[in-house]
C-alpha cells in the first residue's frame, strides 16, 4: 500500500502498486492531460512505470526543464523510425541528446544529404500525428541480441554485447518500430509535437575511431513549441551573421592556416584590438594591486610531474626533447598553464604572512594540443594567452578575496559590454588530487566565500578542477548565448605538492591557499566572443580603426591630411580615404569595415576648418570645428576605466 508524497507535502495512499498515470488522474483531469513523465524519489521515470513502495513523486509537464531533454530524446527516436521507413536497409546506431537538440548516427551505403530532409521531416510529422505509445520492455541479453540480429542491426548487437553484466536491457517500441534504449520516454510520439527541424548532416566514425565504419550523422533541434523553435532559428541566423571568423576576415583582423594549425596570425587591426584589451586589463590589474610576472614557455617535465599536471594533462602537452653533451637528456613541455610556475616565484625567498594576499598575474602564453576537429576559429586554438592570476593567501582571507575578485570581474565585463552573467559552483570531480577531507575544507571555504560575497550559484556537480572546487562565470551575450569565461578556484593541493610555505604570525611555517582565477579566460577565445557580441561594431574605445577621414573632392586632400594628423596626435586611431571615388561609394565600404566614425571633408570644410562627423552605420551627421571634433572624439574614445579616473580630477578642477 504505497504512500505517495507530492511536492506540496500532501500524501495519497493507494492499494497495491500504482502507475504515475493513475496518480495523475486521481489528482485531476488537467494534470492527467499535462503530465509527460515523473520523478520518483528524484529519478526520472516513465509515467507508465509502477510505484510499489512509499515514494516522493513529482510530475513533469511540458514547461518543466526536464521536458525539453525528453522531447529531444523522443524526437531522435521519431527521426530514426522515419529514416528506416523511407530508406530500408539503413542501420541505426546511437542517437543522444546534445545542447539545443539531438543527433542520430546511421549506417548506409549512400550518405544522407540535406536534400533528404524534407521527406524525412514529413514522415516524422506523420509518426507524431499517429501518437503511438512508447512501451518499455526488459529482455535478456540473448533475446535482445537475437531480435537485432534478425533485423540486420549489427551496431545494436555490438552495443548489447558490450553492456556490463547485471544491467537491465530495455527496449522501447513505438508501434511496430523498436529500439534499444535506457529511457525514460514521454507517453507517446504525439508528445514530441511539431516544433522540430533537421539542421545538418555530417560524417562520423562509429564510436569515434577512425578504423571503424563511417556513419551518416543527422543533427536536429526540437523545442516545446513553435515560438521557441523560431527563436532558436533566429538566434542561429544571427550567430551566422556575427561569426567571428567571417567578421575577422572582412575586417582584416586575423587569419589561420595549416602551417600553424590552431595558432592565430594577428593582422595590424586585429593586434590593435588585442593590445587595446590587454592594456585595459593591465590597468585594471594594477588598480587592483596585482603584481605582473612572466614565466618560461619551456619547463622540465619534472615540475609537471611534481604538480600532478603530467599525469592529468600529458596528452595535451607539446614536448621537446633536448640532447646536451654536457648534461643528461631532458624532456621539456610547452606550458599548458601557468600555475606551477607561479608557485616557483612564490617559493623564492622566505614569504611572510604580511605579504598575503599576494596577487600574482600573468598574460601567459600557453599551448595545449586540441584535436584538429575540435578547433574553432580563434575560440578553440592550440596556442593562446591566458588572462591568468594566482592569489596566495591565508585561509581566513578567501572570503575577502572572493568579494574583491567578483567586484573586479563584474566591472570588467560591464566595461566590455556584458551585463548579464550567472555563476556555477563546480564541486569535486571523480578523478582528483587530494583526499576527501581536503576537498570538504576547500568546498566549505568557497561556499562560505560565496555567502559573504553575495554570489548566488547553481550547482554543477563533478565539474571541479582536479585540485579544487571552482566558480564558473557564464556570460550571456547579445543574442542569448552562454559563454563560460571567468573562474575562481580554491586550491589546497598544489601548494602542498610544490612545498609552498610562508611564515605565519605565530612564527610557524604554513601552507598558503592558492586561488586560481581568470576573468577573460584566454585572450583569443574572449576576443572571438567580443567580436560576436558586438558583431564587429565595437564601441569607439575598442574599435581598431576609430575614425576614417574621407574626402568628397580631391581639392580637400591636404586639409584631410591635416585633420587626420590632428586626430592621430590626440591619440585616436585614424585612417585616410583619399580615393577618387564618390562619397556614396566610400560610405558602404567603411560600413562594411565596421568603422564607427566617418569624418567627411569637402571643399567647404577645408575652407572653414570643419569636420562633418557621421556615426556609421547610421545617416545622422554633425558639422564641427576641427578642434571641437577632436575633443569630442577623444572624450568618446576614452576607455571606461580612464574616464572614471578622470572624473575626480575634473571635479577637483571645477572646485
Amino acid at each position: 500500500m504505497p504512500a505517495i508524497t507530492l511536492p506540496d507535502g500532501s500524501v495519497r495512499d493507494f492499494v497495491g502498486p500504482v502507475t504515475g498515470t493513475t496518480v495523475a488522474a486521481s489528482i485531476g483531469p488537467g494534470l492527467a492531460k499535462a503530465a509527460l513523465a515523473m520523478q520518483v524519489d528524484g529519478v526520472l521515470r516513465d509515467l507508465s512505470d509502477e510505484i510499489s513502495a512509499d515514494a516522493s513523486l513529482r510530475f513533469i509537464t511540458r514547461r518543466d526543464p526536464e521536458a525539453l531533454e525528453m522531447i529531444r530524446h523522443d524526437t531522435a527516436h521519431v527521426l530514426a523510425e522515419a529514416v528506416q521507413d523511407l530508406f530500408p536497409g539503413t542501420q541505426v546506431t546511437i542517437g543522444p541528446v546534445i545542447e539545443n537538440g539531438f543527433y542520430y548516427d546511421f549506417f548506409r551505403n549512400q550518405p544522407f544529404s540535406i536534400e533528404d530532409f524534407a521527406a524525412i521531416e514529413a514522415r516524422m510529422r506523420e509518426i507524431v500525428a499517429r501518437n503511438a505509445p512508447f512501451r518499455r520492455s526488459v529482455v535478456s541479453r540473448a533475446e535482445a541480441t537475437s531480435l537485432f540480429e534478425k533485423k540486420g542491426e549489427a551496431f545494436k548487437v555490438e552495443l548489447i554485447r558490450d553492456l556490463p553484466d547485471g544491467v537491465d536491457i530495455s527496449l522501447y517500441s513505438q508501434g511496430e518500430w523498436i529500439d534499444l534504449c535506457r529511457g525514460p520516454h514521454m507517453r507517446g510520439t504525439g508528445d514530441v509535437g511539431t516544433a522540430f527541424k533537421l539542421m545538418k548532416v555530417a560524417g562520423a566514425y562509429w564510436r569515434g575511431k577512425s578504423e571503424n565504419p563511417v556513419l551518416s550523422r543527422i543533427y536536429g533541434t526540437a523545442w516545446r513549441d513553435q515560438k521557441e523553435l523560431d527563436a532558436h532559428l533566429l538566434q542561429i541566423e544571427e550567430a551566422e551573421k556575427r561569426d567571428h571568423r567571417r567578421i575577422g576576415k572582412e575586417m582584416g583582423l586575423f587569419h589561420l592556416q595549416e602551417e600553424a594549425t590552431g595558432s592565430v596570425f594577428w593582422h595590424p587591426k586585429g593586434w590593435k584590438l588585442y593590445r587595446t584589451v590587454e592594456d585595459y586589463m593591465r590597468r585594471r590589474l594594477d588598480q587592483a594591486d596585482y603584481q605582473e610576472v612572466k614565466t618560461p614557455q619551456l619547463v622540465d617535465r619534472r615540475l609537471w610531474e611534481e604538480s600532478g599536471h603530467w599525469e592529468k594533462f600529458r596528452h595535451a602537452m607539446f614536448l621537446a626533447k633536448v640532447e646536451d653533451k654536457d648534461e643528461a637528456d631532458r624532456t621539456y613541455a610547452l606550458k599548458p598553464m601557468n600555475c606551477p610556475c607561479h608557485v616557483q616565484i612564490f617559493n623564492q625567498g622566505v614569504r611572510s604572512y604580511r605579504e598575503l594576499p599576494l596577487r600574482m598575474a600573468e598574460f601567459g602564453a600557453c599551448h595545449r594540443f586540441e584535436p584538429s576537429g575540435a578547433l574553432h576559429g580563434i575560440m578553440r586554438v592550440r596556442a593562446f594567452t591566458q588572462d591568468d592570476a594566482h592569489i596566495f593567501c591565508e585561509e581566513h582571507q578567501i572570503a575577502d578575496e572572493t568579494v574583491h575578485f567578483v567586484a573586479l570581474l563584474s566591472g570588467i565585463y560591464r566595461d566590455l559590454g556584458f551585463t548579464d552573467f550567472r555563476v556555477k559552483f563546480s564541486d569535486r570531480p571523480e578523478v582528483r588530487a587530494g583526499d576527501d577531507a581536503t576537498w570538504d575544507r576547500a568546498e566549505g571555504a568557497l561556499k562560505e566565500a560565496c555567502a559573504v560575497a553575495g554570489v548566488e550559484y547553481e550547482l554543477n556537480p563533478g565539474e571541479g578542477a582536479f585540485y579544487g572546487p571552482k566558480l564558473e562565470f557564464v556570460l550571456r551575450d547579445a543574442i542569448g548565448r552562454d559563454w563560460q569565461c571567468g573562474t575562481l578556484q580554491v586550491d589546497f593541493v598544489l601548494p602542498e605538492r610544490l612545498d609552498a610555505t610562508y611564515a605565519a604570525e605565530d612564527g610557524t611555517r604554513k601552507r598558503p591557499v592558492m586561488l586560481h582565477r581568470a576573468i577573460l579566460g584566454s585572450f583569443e577565445r574572449f576576443l572571438g566572443i567580443l567580436i560576436e557580441q558586438h558583431a564587429g561594431r565595437f564601441p569607439l574605445w575598442l574599435a581598431p580603426v576609430q575614425v576614417v577621414v574621407a574626402t568628397i573632392v580631391s581639392d580637400a586632400d591636404d586639409y584631410a591630411r591635416q585633420a587626420a594628423a590632428a586626430l592621430a596626435k590626440a591619440g585616436l586611431r585614424v585612417e585616410l580615404d583619399l580615393r577618387n571615388e564618390k562619397i556614396n561609394r566610400k560610405v558602404p565600404d567603411h560600413i562594411a569595415q565596421r568603422v564607427p566614425v566617418l569624418a567627411v571633408v569637402g571643399r567647404r570644410e577645408a575652407e572653414e576648418g570643419m569636420l562633418v562627423l557621421r556615426r556609421l552605420p547610421g545617416r545622422e551627421q554633425e558639422s564641427l570645428p576641427l578642434s571641437e571634433a577632436v575633443a569630442r572624439l577623444v572624450s568618446e574614445a576614452t576607455a571606461p576605466d580612464l574616464s572614471r579616473d578622470a572624473e575626480p580630477a575634473v571635479s577637483a578642477l571645477a572646485q
